[in-house]
């Protein structure tokens, strides 16, 4: 895996503890392990290794926190239940169907769903860039494909719209294993499309021409794929002032002093825009749990019970760039921890 990064490193062979049975719901762990493991969004991984240091403050062993990108964590924590696989999936939007149905394929029937909080898919540049001004249908023209269906021409900015700089078209964003880009697929690059009455219409005609029209990012060198690590596209858009970046909101916080964040329709990318969701961009966190590792896993328990203290207005999280979910949200989701509910995939696409 690209970027990984972790919050303590544990040989390979610690994985392979002998199978002990242990209870946590209809199934069995298949072993214990005596820490807790994480895998998924990059988003999510400060937030998650925050709340992993104060367990590990706590007197238990640090919680192994693993960037991979939320898709590819799907795949890890969707492989299968025992001591060899995560105990929890952090993402960066929620699970699909077609994940949850690849859950129970394996044997991962009972899945917790607890949103933690909110981000936004920030649009940033050089605190010395030319100020753009940007909307999901310029966005979709300048990174698609094929926009509309049609040949992609656009070279400069001012090809897809003569108010924007005569630049070169240059964005660095998230891989397609990053949950962000998919965020960016559905929340942007759709909007983009669908404002072309006609592309609307396919959605419901011919759904595998529109994804292709719609969401197919384009691969000549305008949109730059920079892996799971956001510092750094971070580094590049700050030392690049013609350049775009795509990254999590708190990313752009945290770097105020290097990045501005790009207006969208109008509305730039702030604590209060993404609050209340009028930034077009803004979107739910989420971590998944194993309910069948509850049991055999040790501070497994202690580690998600310590998120609903670190998600509040008052929490530490928001000092790490989270943005804080309204108070039912929050009051509902500590239900879903203390009742460990688990989720029958209801409203999942």
């Amino acid at each position: 895996m690209k970027n990984l990064k972790t919050t303590a490193f544990v040989a390979v062979s610690a994985l392979a503890l002998s199978a002990c049975g242990g209870s946590g719901g209809s199934q069995g762990a298949g072993g214990a392990r005596d820490f807790v493991r994480a895998v998924g969004s990059s988003t999510v991984y400060p937030f998650a290794t925050a709340v992993a240091e104060k367990v590990a403050g706590q007197g238990l062993k640090s919680p192994v926190i693993e960037s991979t990108g939320t898709g590819a964590g799907m795949k890890l924590f969707c492989a299968g239940v025992g001591a060899s696989f995560p105990d929890i999936e952090d993402a960066s939007r929620r699970m699909k169907a077609s994940e949850f149905e690849d859950c129970k394929k394996n044997g991962v029937t009972e899945i917790v769903e607890v949103q933690v909080g909110i981000d936004g898919i920030a649009f940033a540049e050089a605190v010395k860039g030319p100020g753009m001004k940007l909307t999901p249908e310029t966005i979709y023209k300048a990174l698609a494909a094929n926009p509309f269906g049609k040949e992609q021409t656009a070279k400069n900015w001012s090809d897809v719209d003569p108010s924007l700089p005569n630049e070169p078209i240059l964005v660095y964003g998230p891989p397609t294993t990053s949950g962000t880009r998919d965020a960016l697929k559905e929340l942007i690059l759709e909007a983009g499309c669908k404002t072309d009455p006609a592309m609307a219409a396919l959605k419901d005609s011919d759904k595998d021409a529109y994804e292709k029209a719609c969401t197919t990012i384009r691969e000549d060198g305008a949109y730059v794929e920079g892996g799971e690590n956001d510092n750094l596209l971070v580094q590049k858009i700050s030392q690049n002032p013609k350049a775009i970046g795509i990254f999590g909101y708190s990313f752009l916080e945290e770097n105020a002093d290097k990045l501005k964040g790009v207006p969208m329709s109008g509305i730039s990318p702030t604590y209060e825009t993404i609050s209340d969701f009028t930034y077009p961009g803004a979107r739910p966190l989420y971590i998944y749990i194993k309910k069948a590792h509850l049991g055999p896993i040790k501070g497994l328990k202690e580690y998600i019970a310590e998120w609903p203290n670190a998600w509040g207005p008052d929490g530490y999280l928001k000092g790490k760039g989270m943005v804080i979910s309204p108070d039912d949200v929050r009051a509902k989701n500590a239900d879903v921890i203390s009742q460990l509910t688990v989720m029958d995939g209801t409203g999942l696409k």
